[in-house]
């Protein structure tokens, strides 16, 4: 009797400590659920962007800042007319001017609260983080580990078999042609967008959400439509030739030949499979110094990070876009009215590097703008850096 009474206490203080485990795991995954639902609030929105790293998992991007290259600094550029108006409105939160690798200007005009050095604060990319890996997979496709652009994706990533991406081409993902539905509205709680941010917030897993993905609009390759899920096959593409993760990769070949100033990092699934499509966090300083390799032809500070041919190829308006859209290459934009080497990495809520080649001109901005979907706001901040731009000559 007494040795049964034993089994049972033991197997109820089991039950017990099972029972507070998956509570406090339960509690996490509410919090990170509840930091969603209040992740673009109007009062949290600024201090979020700036502490990603505090509502969900992540990854470093493993780097010596200890010899940073810190872009040297200028005379101070008088901004254009209108500048204060359209930063307050836009809900600028950090800017850099690069004229030819110099800083000409440089500001942080929203501070989160408790944030002492604004120009050291880690910044969320969203989506400009895909032109990050839009060079990644340049360097990796002309070192010969993924050699043609025209392969299935299925033929690095086989559990995409039989899902909506089966059919599709590397260069198709690239592109944003893949013909997946995917429905792209921040607004729609039920929206494919939204849901995938669930999934980040609950640690669940990114492959298994664009696994799962098995409807399409089009075949792939013949209709350009925006879907940031693509960006996820890319990296899924990647890691199956590779054999490692995006961090790694990323941190070796394209984040530590830049020199940082500050240790970037990822977003992850509960996987540890990093958010691709827009997780990545560093300074507005380190924005524009990745900016800034991109205009000198893949070059920084004497290090080649990729091709010039690779930044040609991939900053040009291949993707089928009508005339009446912003044009695409592989995870870069190119708007209305661009001329040759005029091009942008562009993310939600205001995030920005603004490229002009032939004038040496990068703009990295970071904002927390609640009015991006606005009609003209896009069109609005073209204006501004084309302006910006033109004042430097």
């Amino acid at each position: 009797m007494k040795t049964f009474l034993n089994w049972l206490l033991r197997g109820v203080l089991i039950s017990t400590a099972l029972i507070v485990i998956v509570a406090v795991l339960q509690r996490e995954k509410l919090s990170r659920l509840m930091a969603v639902n209040s992740l673009f609030s109007e009062e949290r929105i600024v201090e979020n962007f700036t502490q990603m790293d505090t509502m969900f998992e992540t990854v470093a991007l493993s780097t010596d800042t200890s010899t940073s290259n810190e872009l040297a600094r200028g005379a101070a550029l008088d901004m254009p007319a209108g500048y204060s108006t359209w930063a307050t409105d836009r809900a600028v939160t950090g800017i850099v001017v690069l004229q030819n690798g110099i800083i000409r200007y440089e500001d942080y005009p929203l501070t989160a609260e408790g944030e002492e050095e604004p120009a050291a604060s880690r910044r969320i990319s969203w989506s400009v983080a895909k032109s990050f890996l839009s060079v990644l997979m340049g360097i990796l496709h002309e070192d010969g580990t993924i050699p043609d652009l025209d392969a299935p994706v299925t033929q690095y990533a086989p559990t995409l078999i039989g899902t909506a991406y089966d059919g599709a081409t590397i260069r198709d993902v690239l592109q944003m042609s893949s013909g997946v539905k995917f429905d792209e509205d921040y607004l729609d709680f039920w929206s494919d967008i939204n849901k995938m941010g669930r999934v980040l917030a609950l640690g669940q897993s990114m492959d298994g959400f664009a696994e799962g993905l098995d409807a399409s609009f089009a075949p792939a390759g013949e209709q350009w439509q925006y879907v940031s899920i693509d960006t996820h096959i890319i990296g899924m593409v990647i890691r199956g030739a590779t054999g490692r993760t995006i961090p790694d990769l990323l941190s070796e070949k394209v984040i530590a030949p830049l020199g940082p100033t500050a240790e970037p990092y990822y977003l992850t699934d509960g996987y540890g499979v990093a958010f691709v499509l827009g997780g990545l966090n560093l300074t507005t300083h380190d924005y524009a110094l990745f900016g800034h390799m991109v205009a000198n032809g893949g070059i920084s500070f004497g290090t080649r990070i990729v091709s010039e041919d690779w930044i040609v190829e991939s900053t040009s308006p291949s993707a089928n876009t009508t005339p009446d859209q912003y044009r695409y290459g592989y995870q870069w934009w190119i708007p209305v009215g661009a001329t040759e080497g005029q091009f942008m990495a562009r993310g939600i809520y205001g995030q920005y590097i603004y490229i002009d080649r032939p004038r040496g001109v990068v703009i990295a901005v970071n904002g927390a703008d609640r009015g991006f979907r606005n009609l003209g706001v896009d069109d609005s901040n073209v204006e501004m850096f084309r302006l910006i731009t033109e004042s430097l000559d």
